[in-house]
């Protein structure tokens, strides 16, 4: 659970307590999206789903079979269907940055922040700089030519693995 965690905080870039709330109901398959519901300052929106962080998603709910909470709580040392405390999520990612051996302290939004770095050093903006289109697929602004390009399009091959961090194979 804790790696399938921190996947997905490093391939979708989304914040610790948007990770803490996620539900099943909220990974949409057909469009390769994650919605993300009253995130900061209470805004909804939608973040790319990489075909890599969807099977691992798959593998994991076949594995532990969530029913509301994608990561679920514990109640007194028992699972139960509340969201995780993100003292859970701090620590499944500062373990895995001892694992990786990485000395200093590993906290969730640094993995926010190298979610972005592949996609600049590709020459692309991760920010969005439009509004969604009416099919709700988020839009962003093409480096090139400054116009609307939907996320799918926007990214290669090589920036999906490298925004999913694991191996490319």
């Amino acid at each position: 659970m804790r790696r399938i965690m921190v996947m997905t905080l490093y391939s979708t870039g989304i914040r610790c307590s948007e990770l803490c709330h996620l539900k099943v109901s909220d990974i949409d398959s057909q469009r390769m999206v994650i919605h993300i519901h009253k995130g900061k300052g209470g805004r909804d929106r939608d973040v790319l789903l990489s075909p890599k962080l969807l099977n691992a998603l798959r593998e994991y709910w076949r594995w532990m079979k969530p029913k509301t909470y994608l990561f679920p709580g514990m109640v007194d040392n028992w699972r139960e269907d509340v969201p995780i405390t993100p003292k859970v999520v701090w620590k499944a990612v500062n373990e895995a940055g001892k694992r990786a051996g990485i000395s200093k302290r590993v906290a969730p939004h640094l993995l926010r922040n190298s979610w972005a770095t592949p996609l600049l050093e590709a020459g692309t903006d991760p920010l969005p700089t439009a509004k969604p289109a009416a099919d709700n697929a988020p839009l962003w602004h093409c480096p090139r030519c400054g116009g609307p390009m939907h996320v799918a399009q926007r990214l290669t091959a090589h920036e999906l693995a490298w925004v999913t961090g694991f191996d490319s194979s």
